[in-house]
């Protein structure tokens, strides 16, 4: 090794060696014509004498700068020979020039940035991880609920048809549970591909939202949940992931007010800016989110209180919904009142959307 460093150091030197020997050269010649010009004004031996110190100074100072930068080569052999390891540009520390001073800043910036790319996708693949395992768990649950209703349908050949029907009724609500379980499983695995999977347009975001209610109007009607919606709004973005998005409110609306008594409301308020865009405002009468929640609800797999409470959540979906809109270019954001309602709002942009990257911090539902 030291060997090639030295070989290395040589090689980026030839050019100023080559130049030095030139002058030199120059020199000497400048001399001899002096002595021809002027006999015996230079004397032979003092051109001897100038060659040989000057080639001892120039030989001299390529020793003590390989001196000086032999540490640095050969850790920047090192760490090429062990360039597969992650840490393996924090090897060159001797650094001695200013010009490598910057290599190895640059070597820290980019072992910085390599880093926390990484850490990026590890964390992202954590979360599917997570997900799929939380995501099988749950399943789990509505698939052993119906085989137990499948049961007591059997063991009951003489029941009302009330009774049937309240069967029936429930065995619908887990399959929906399911639906929705792998509607969100589909969703989590189309995101890292969001901008494939995309078509921007202008949309009529009240009608949308209708649509949306009535399809899950029997549920509504089950839990007694009535919704409204006020207002019209023309919007660009994709109706699909909006679709979703819209989904996923409505879900944690029944899922945190059908344990309330009574009939309870949800308001949906569209509101259009003068200049294009618009915003949408989504509230339920229920249980409400816990003030120190609040800043936590859109982190992934985050339930709080009211997820322990209900049972049933899974901490993805207002993560999942943020997401979509951060990439969307709209802006979401949740208050509440404790026991009483929460509000989602989701703003659109006036002029088109700018499709992002990735997505902000994440949610719950």
């Amino acid at each position: 090794m030291r060997g090639l460093s030295l070989a290395l150091f040589l090689r980026d030197r030839l050019l100023f060696i080559f130049m030095a020997c030139l002058i030199i050269l120059l020199a000497v010649t400048l001399l001899l014509l002096e002595r021809e010009r002027y006999p015996g004004l230079v004397e032979l031996g003092t051109i001897y004498y100038f060659i040989v110190i000057a080639l001892f100074l120039l030989g001299t100072w390529l020793v003590v700068d390989y001196l000086r930068q032999r540490t640095y080569f050969k850790q920047m052999l090192e760490a090429i020979a062990r360039s597969e390891e992650l840490q393996a540009s924090t090897i060159v520390q001797a650094t001695v020039t200013q010009e490598q001073k910057l290599v190895a800043k640059m070597l820290e910036e980019q072992s910085r940035a390599y880093l926390n790319e990484l850490g990026k996708y590890r964390r992202q693949q954590e979360i599917h991880n997570h997900f799929v395992l939380q995501w099988v768990h749950h399943m789990k649950t509505p698939v052993s609920v119906i085989d137990l209703l499948a049961q007591e349908v059997l063991q009951q050949n003489s029941s009302s048809q009330q009774e049937q029907q309240q069967l029936a009724l429930s065995m619908q609500e887990e399959s929906d549970r399911m639906t929705r379980g792998l509607e969100m499983m589909l969703y989590t695995a189309r995101l890292d591909k969001f901008e494939i999977d995309l078509h921007v347009k202008q949309v009529a975001l009240h009608e949308l939202v209708r649509s949306v209610i009535n399809a899950h109007k029997k549920l509504c009607i089950r839990y007694s949940i009535f919704p409204r919606v006020e207002g019209e709004a023309f919007v660009e973005t994709d109706e699909k992931w909006m679709t979703f998005v819209l989904n996923q409110f409505i879900s944690n609306a029944i899922k945190y007010s059908k344990s309330k008594e009574g009939g309870k409301k949800l308001l949906f308020q569209l509101e259009a800016f003068s200049g294009g865009g618009g915003r949408l405002q989504v509230t339920d009468e229920g249980i409400g989110i816990a003030p120190h929640d609040l800043p936590r609800i859109f982190d992934p797999f985050f339930t709080g209180e009211n997820g322990r409470t209900a049972g049933e959540s899974t901490g993805m979906g207002l993560y999942l919904s943020k997401q979509v809109c951060n990439r969307l270019g709209h802006e979401m954001t949740v208050s509440s009142v404790l026991g009483e309602s929460t509000t989602v709002s989701v703003a659109f942009k006036p002029r088109g959307i700018h499709i992002m990257g990735s997505g902000g911090n994440g949610s719950s539902g």
